[in-house]
This record gives structure tokens, C-alpha cells and sequence, in this order.
């Protein structure tokens, strides 16, 4: 019998594998962090035991009474909104829940393009859908917060607060960016829905391309106007920050990047260490290029291993070698970003991720209760072609469950290994024999 491979090691604070960056993305967001408590009840807790320590074994000492945090809309473990979407919340959720405002925010000026682009980013990365959960970029998961992040909005709507930011148009009026929304204003949880314009199918106009965030993730797809269902019930509205842009010739209208006005900023903003702006820019168009298959979670301001894969994809997919195709950008890799130029990067072009010298492997967080990423679909449909999917009754899907850990122990058991080696969580070790040729 061959012995288990002792691989179950938490990678260091500063490795840029998807899994660590998903706990450094996360942590500065969560209310209740990573080990699961929140900081104060470990103080609360340690002040009880040395009172206990301290007044002898004849006393009894009635147990802290910790004060627990509160509810943020991301926990899994809270209740479901009382709407098909989240309620109005700030970027990441809040504590607690909000009341209406009855204004909306000072809207910030958006082109049609950036709309667009910033709607494929979600379109590519397969964002799955959720009521609480939020992507990377600080927006709910459903249909209104995918809204808020294209249109850009200061924080996440719903249904019932999105029309404050927008004016009334006619059919005729409807361009890319345009959104079409049904708020089922007598019972909000029946049939309210919200899709981006993406542009007509067909000369009658009686379908268009819609981008929506529905479940099981965002998609972007031919769909009969104004909708499936409840068709005669859906109200055009244009984003009353929408700016006029001319667009960039050659590549899909000059919707595929960022605006052409934007700059090179410069090699010091890319690289090991930086976190800025520029960072998210720079993942959130070379997503929309078709190097999404770098990013487990989305782009976001701190440049990881991730925006490295991604940005060296592209390059090579320009032709590209050496240090051309070294993995950073460069003025002549930000033009042909801003100005929707070059070629796209073709599937399966992305460089793996690599934790423990394994590659594919991106890291045991990402195998956890509360999980949702890509990684743990591909996890589970490798292990139904191996012959280990017996335990899932639907799916595999993004979202770890007792089906994902039985099938992995199961696998790891076939393996000869017991204990603590087949615990059913995958380690690099696991992920290598799992998707071993």
C-alpha cells in the first residue's frame, strides 16, 4: 500500500495563488473572517477565562456574554431578502439592512461602451447567481446588483430603487446600456426582473441581445422583447449618467475595452505590490478579451499571479515572445486594451494556476463551506469522469457541498489513504492523482 502524501499545509500570507488571494480579498470584507469568529469574542472569550482563572475553581463564572456581529447580507448562515434580489446595500453589504431612500445618489457620467464592457466582464467570468453573496468588485450577485456594477452605481440597488437612477424611453429609443426592468410593485418576489440592452438580433426588433444575471450565473443571450414572461410589463430606462462616446472602429462597435481617453499610467502600477485602480482596469478588459480563465474571483485592485497569467495570454495571443509576452503591461499592451485592437485570446490559451508546485491546483480555500467558485465545478466533473459522482444529485455546481467532500474522500480513500489524508477536502496531492492523464 502505498502511503498518503502529507499535503494538507496552508500556503503562506503572501502566496498569490487563487486560494490565498480569495482569503486576502475576503477577510478586509468579513464580519466574521476566516477562523470563523469575530475578533472581539476572542477577547471577550480570553477576559472570561482569566476571571475564571483568577476567582478559583469554587466559583463559578457564568460564560461571556459575547456580542456577536451582526448579519451582513454576504452570510450564507442569514436569511434570504424578501425580494427576488438583494435590498439596497453598499459595495461588499453592510451590516444589518438598510432602509429605502426615496432619492438616488448623484449619478457619475458612464459611457455606453464601459457599460457594456463592464457587463462582459461578469458574462465571462461566469458569475453565479446569488441573493446575498458578493463578487470581488463589491456587487450582489443578481440581477440588480449586476446592473449596479455595469452602470457603475455608487452601491447595489434593487428592482424597486434602480428606476431612480434612470429616465423613461420608448422601444424605439433602446441602445446598448439601457436596461429593461419589471418591478412587481404589489409583490416584489413575483416576477421582478431587471436586463441589460445589449442591441437588437434582428431588423423587426423583436428580440435583443440581453445581459442578465440569472441562475445559474450571468449570460448574455438572444431573448424575445421585452422578455420571456410578463413581456408587456417590462419599462425601458436610459442611466441618466450615460455620456456620449464615439466608437473605436474594428472591434465590436468599440464596446470590447475600456475608453480610448484612459492613459498608459505607467510600469509602477503593475506588478508584485500594486494595488490600485489601474489594476482592476487592466483584469476587467483583458476579462472581456477572453482572458477571464485566469481569475477564480474576478479582478480586483491588487495585482496577483492571476493578472499576470492573464495579461501574458494576451500578448502571446498578439504573436508575441520573450519578454514581450512577459506577463506585464507595457504601453503597447494598454493600447491595444483601450482601443478594443488585436487579437483576442483563444480558450484554453490562459496559463494554470500553480499552488505547491502543482499545476491547475489554486489552493485548499477554495475547497470550504460557503464556497463558490469555478474551481469547484471543475472539481466535480472531474470527479463524476473518474467515476466518483455518485454522491451529487444535481449538478456538479460552483458551490461546495457535502457531495463535493464525500466524492473527494471517496477518491482519496481509492488511493489507499485513511485518516486525516482522506478527509475529503482537496490538497495538491489530491488535485494531481485526480487529474493525473
Amino acid at each position: 500500500m502505498e502511503s498518503p502524501v502529507f499535503e494538507e499545509i496552508d500556503p503562506e500570507s503572501d502566496c498569490d495563488c487563487p486560494g490565498c488571494v480569495h482569503w486576502r480579498r475576503a477577510l478586509p470584507h468579513s464580519w466574521t473572517g476566516r477562523a470563523g469568529a469575530h475578533p472581539a469574542a476572542h477577547r471577550a472569550l480570553a477576559l472570561a477565562a482569566v476571571a475564571s482563572a483568577a476567582l478559583g475553581a469554587g466559583h463559578t463564572v457564568p460564560a461571556a456574554a459575547v456580542s456577536h456581529a451582526p448579519h451582513r447580507p454576504g452570510d450564507p448562515a442569514g436569511d434570504e431578502p424578501e425580494t427576488p434580489q438583494g435590498v439596497t446595500s453598499p459595495l461588499h453589504g453592510s451590516p444589518g439592512r438598510q432602509t429605502e431612500s426615496s432619492a438616488a445618489p448623484e449619478v457619475t457620467a458612464i459611457t455606453r461602451s464601459e457599460i457594456i464592457s463592464r457587463a462582459k466582464t461578469w458574462v465571462a467570468a461566469k458569475v453565479p447567481y446569488s441573493m446575498s453573496a458578493y463578487w470581488s468588485d463589491g456587487y450582489r450577485q443578481d440581477c440588480s446588483g449586476y446592473v449596479s456594477m455595469a452602470w457603475r452605481l455608487p452601491r447595489n440597488e434593487w428592482t424597486g430603487s434602480l428606476a431612480a437612477y434612470g429616465e423613461k424611453i420608448s422601444k424605439e429609443e433602446l441602445q446598448p446600456g439601457d436596461i429593461l426592468l419589471f418591478h412587481n410593485a404589489s409583490d416584489p418576489e413575483k416576477g421582478s426582473h431587471v436586463t441589460i440592452f445589449g442591441g437588437w438580433t434582428n431588423s423587426a426588433h423583436t428580440s435583443y441581445t440581453a445581459y442578465e444575471q440569472t441562475p445559474p450565473h450571468t449570460r448574455r443571450q438572444s431573448t424575445p422583447y421585452a422578455y420571456r414572461t410578463n413581456s408587456d410589463r417590462y419599462v425601458p430606462y436610459r442611466y441618466k449618467g450615460v455620456t456620449a462616446q464615439e466608437p473605436v472602429p474594428g472591434k465590436d462597435g468599440g464596446q470590447a475595452g475600456a475608453p480610448a481617453a484612459t492613459p498608459y499610467p505607467g510600469e509602477v502600477y503593475f506588478g508584485p505590490g500594486a494595488n490600485n485602480e489601474f489594476v482592476t482596469q487592466l483584469g476587467r478588459m483583458l476579462v472581456a478579451r477572453g482572458a477571464g480563465g485566469a481569475y477564480a474571483s474576478g479582478p480586483g485592485p491588487r495585482w496577483t499571479d492571476a493578472d499576470r497569467r492573464a495579461t501574458r495570454a494576451f500578448q502571446l495571443a498578439q504573436g508575441w515572445t520573450g519578454a514581450e509576452a512577459g506577463g506585464l503591461p507595457d504601453p503597447r499592451t494598454w493600447e491595444l486594451l483601450v482601443t478594443a485592437q488585436g487579437q483576442d485570446v483563444k480558450d484554453g490559451a490562459v496559463d494554470q494556476p500553480a499552488s505547491h508546485g502543482v499545476r491547475g491546483y489554486p489552493g485548499r480555500a477554495m475547497f470550504r463551506p460557503g464556497a463558490n467558485n469555478a474551481y469547484v465545478t471543475r472539481l466535480g466533473e472531474q470527479l463524476v469522469r473518474k467515476g466518483f459522482g455518485r454522491f451529487y444529485r444535481t449538478g456538479p455546481g460552483p458551490v461546495w457541498g457535502e457531495a463535493d467532500r464525500r466524492g473527494v474522500e471517496a477518491f482519496q480513500r481509492s488511493q489507499g489513504w485513511r485518516g486525516g489524508a482522506a478527509d475529503g477536502y482537496p490538497g495538491p496531492e489530491t488535485w494531481r492523482r485526480l487529474f493525473a492523464q
